[in-house]
C-alpha cells in the first residue's frame, strides 16, 4: 500500500511507502539552545529524493557547520521500500541521526519507539512561528511531539476560465453560495451527460473530509489515550450531508463510485469534461501536459469555500524531520533540525528556491503577499493556512485504503444512509485505532 506525497506547484510527484514497526528506547536529553561543540563529529541525515534541493540542504549544512563545527553526511534515499529501510535503520544501534519523513507516517515510527520525543524543545524549534496544523498534528502522538515540520503541499480548486466565461462567469467565487450559483450556470450551459460542473469522484475522501472538517467534524479524537471515531457526531453528519449534496448535484452520476485515478481526474479536466476539480498543486503540470492549450491564462484557482463561511480545511501532504531515538548525536541533531525549520531557511530556500509551502502560517502568508507567486499558485498557499490531519496513530495507515474510499463512496452513492454508513465505519475506526 502507498500514500502519495502532495508536492509543490510544478514539482514532480513521488510516493511514500507506509511504515512498519520499529523498536527503540528512551529519547536523549539536552537543549537546542546555546552553542553545541561538534568539532570532529559528523551528523548523518537521510533526505528523500524529490524533497529539498541540494541547494537548500547545503544552506542548512553550511549554517550548521558554522554554528557547531560538525560536518554533515547527507544520504539521499529512494522511495522504493523506504518504509522497510527506515524500520530496519531505526532498530539498529547506529541509525541515521535525522530522517526526512512523510508527515502522516511519523506516528507509525513514533508509536514503536523509533523516534525521539522532542516535546520539551517545541518552542525552540518553532522560533515564534505557528506551524501548519497539517504538519504539526500528525507529528504529535499522545500529546508528544516526535517530528518537526519541514514543508507542505496543499489542495485547492482548479478551474477552466474559458468554460466558466462561456457561462457568463468572470470572477472566482469567494463564498459557498457563490460557488453553487456559478456551478448552476455551468450545468445549464453544458447540458451533456458526461460533463461535470465540478468533478468530484465519490471515493475522493481527501476532498470529502474537507466538508466534514468544515462543519467541525473529525475522523477521530483522542482523550486519555483512547480514540473515539467521529463520523456519527452531529457535526460530521452535517458535513457528510453537505458533501453528498454537492457531489451529487455537480459531478457526473458515474463518478459517485469512482476514485481520482480511474479515470484520471486530470485527464477528465484536461479534456474539457469538467469545469473544476479539487487538485494538488502538482496536478497543474499534469493537466497542461495532457492539454498544452490549458496555459496559465486559461487555468484559475481558488481556495475551496465552506458552508461555515471560511475556507474549507485541507489535508496537507509534506514532510517532517524526525530524530532517531538511538542517535548518539541528539544535541547536534536538534541543532540541525532547528536550522532546517528556521524562518530564514524556510522563506529563503524551502519556498524561495524549491517552491514548497513553508512550514508555518506566517511563512505561507508571506509567500502569498511577497509578489513572487503567480495568481494560479496563490490559492494553494492560502489553502494550506487552514489545514487538518489524519489521526496520529500508528494504526491509521490500515484504514486509508480501501476503507476511507469505500466509506465515502457509500455516502455519495446512497448505498447506505449517511448515519448507517457512519455507524458501521466508526466501529471499524474505533477497533483499529485502539488495538
Amino acid at each position: 500500500m502507498r500514500t502519495s506525497r502532495i508536492v509543490a506547484v510544478g514539482a514532480v510527484g513521488v510516493a511514500a511507502a507506509l511504515a512498519l514497526s520499529a523498536c527503540g528506547s528512551s529519547s536523549g536529553s539536552g537543549s537546542t539552545s546555546g552553542a553545541v561543540d561538534g568539532k570532529g563529529k559528523t551528523l548523518t541525515v537521510w533526505a528523500m529524493t524529490g524533497d529539498l534541493s541540494d541547494t537548500t540542504l547545503k544552506a542548512i549544512n553550511d549554517e550548521f557547520t558554522k554554528q557547531t563545527g560538525a560536518k554533515v553526511k547527507i544520504e539521499t534515499q529512494q522511495w522504493t521500500d523506504i518504509a522497510t529501510k527506515i524500520t530496519t535503520a531505526l532498530a539498529t544501534s547506529t541509525p541515521p541521526d535525522v530522517l526526512d519523513l512523510g508527515n502522516t507516517q511519523v506516528a507509525t515510527f513514533a508509536s514503536s519507539g523509533g523516534l525521539a520525543d522532542l516535546s520539551k524543545y517545541k518552542s525552540e524549534f518553532q522560533q515564534g512561528q505557528t506551524w501548519l496544523g497539517g504538519l504539526q498534528d500528525p507529528a504529535t502522538v499522545d500529546g508528544k511531539l516526535y517530528a518537526v515540520p519541514s514543508f507542505a503541499g496543499a489542495r485547492a480548486v482548479l478551474y477552466n476560465k474559458t468554460i466558466w466565461a462561456d457561462a457568463g462567469i468572470t470572477a472566482a467565487p469567494t463564498t459557498y453560495d457563490e460557488l453553487k450559483a456559478d456551478l448552476d450556470k455551468l450545468k445549464a450551459k453544458n447540458a451533456g451527460t458526461d460533463f461535470s460542473a465540478f468533478y468530484l469522484p465519490g471515493q475522493y475522501w481527501y476532498a470529502g473530509m474537507q466538508w466534514v472538517w468544515d462543519q467541525g467534524g473529525d475522523i477521530a479524537t483522542q482523550k486519555s489515550g483512547k480514540w473515539t471515531a467521529g463520523f456519527s457526531t452531529p457535526e460530521a453528519q452535517k458535513g457528510l450531508g453537505d458533501w453528498k449534496a454537492f457531489q451529487n448535484a455537480y459531478s457526473s452520476a458515474a463518478s459517485q463510485t469512482l476514485n481520482t485515478d480511474k479515470p484520471d481526474q486530470d485527464q477528465v479536466f484536461a479534456d474539457g469534461k469538467a469545469g473544476a476539480i479539487i487538485a494538488n498543486g502538482w496536478e497543474i503540470g499534469v493537466v497542461q501536459k495532457d492539454n498544452p492549450k490549458m496555459t496559465n491564462d486559461v487555468l484559475g484557482s481558488f481556495p475551496m469555500p465552506g458552508v461555515s463561511g471560511k475556507n474549507q480545511p485541507v489535508n496537507l501532504g509534506g514532510s517532517d524531520w524526525g530524530i532517531a531515538t538511538k542517535s548518539k548525536n541528539q544535541e547536534l541533531a536538534r541543532a540541525w533540525v532547528k536550522i532546517a525549520a528556521s524562518p530564514d531557511i524556510q522563506n529563503t530556500y524551502v519556498f524561495g528556491k524549491d517552491g514548497w509551502i513553508p512550514n508555518s502560517v506566517e511563512g505561507s502568508k508571506a509567500a502569498v503577499d511577497g509578489g513572487t507567486l503567480s495568481d494560479l499558485q496563490k490559492a494553494f498557499f492560502t489553502s494550506a493556512q487552514n489545514s487538518k490531519a489524519t489521526p496520529a496513530s500508528g494504526s491509521w495507515a490500515s484504514l486509508e485504503d480501501p476503507g476511507m474510499k469505500q466509506f465515502f463512496q457509500s455516502v455519495t452513492s446512497g448505498s447506505q444512509s449517511t448515519s448507517d454508513a457512519a455507524k458501521t465505519w466508526d466501529a471499524t475506526v474505533n477497533s483499529t485505532l485502539n488495538q
